[in-house]
């Protein structure tokens, strides 16, 4: 158990990086669609880019910080089911949740790592005139949702401690 919590630390102290980071993105994000704004609405000046940056922030803010969500257990959740089940079965409940939520997250993670391989490998810009490489909106993706599976799976070893000293 105790390579668990010493992982559980490094984890948490990543989470806290990313989360710095996800705001840092927010406020960019902010400052470039309003200096959009301004410079369409005083200059007439095309703003094909800004767009493009904005987006690109919000997707690394998004899913950079949502393993920290799920560390504080921050997400929206339905309560009514845990008011009405014995303990021992949402107990069960919440290990089936969360281990198939870390199933998802891992699949997910691994499809995001194979479209920023093939990005990388291949060169892939996006579309638009400024062209961006679009390996670093797919490296965000997946850093951030091998994080999360990574978060998750540290609650289900959490839920499984938990469940011994229940029963």
């Amino acid at each position: 158990m105790q390579i668990v919590q010493a992982v559980d630390r490094l984890v948490s102290a990543i989470n806290k990086l990313m989360l710095f980071v996800g705001s840092l993105a927010l406020v960019a994000a902010a400052v470039i669609l309003s200096y959009s704004v301004v410079s369409r609405g005083l200059f007439q000046a095309t703003t094909d880019w800004q767009d493009e940056a904005s987006v690109f922030c919000l997707v690394g803010a998004t899913f950079l910080c949502g393993a920290y969500v799920q560390e504080i257990r921050g997400h929206v959740g339905i309560s009514a089911i845990s008011t009405i089940l014995p303990k021992a079965l949402n107990q069960i409940r919440v290990i089936l949740v969360d281990v198939i939520s870390c199933a998802f997250c891992a699949f997910f993670a691994w499809k995001s790592w194979s479209l920023f391989d093939e990005a990388w490998v291949e060169g892939q810009v996006s579309s638009s005139s400024w062209a961006p490489s679009l390996w670093i909106p797919y490296g965000m993706m997946a850093l951030g949702m091998s994080l999360l599976a990574v978060q998750i799976l540290l609650q289900v070893f959490g839920d499984f401690s938990k469940s011994e000293k229940v029963n």
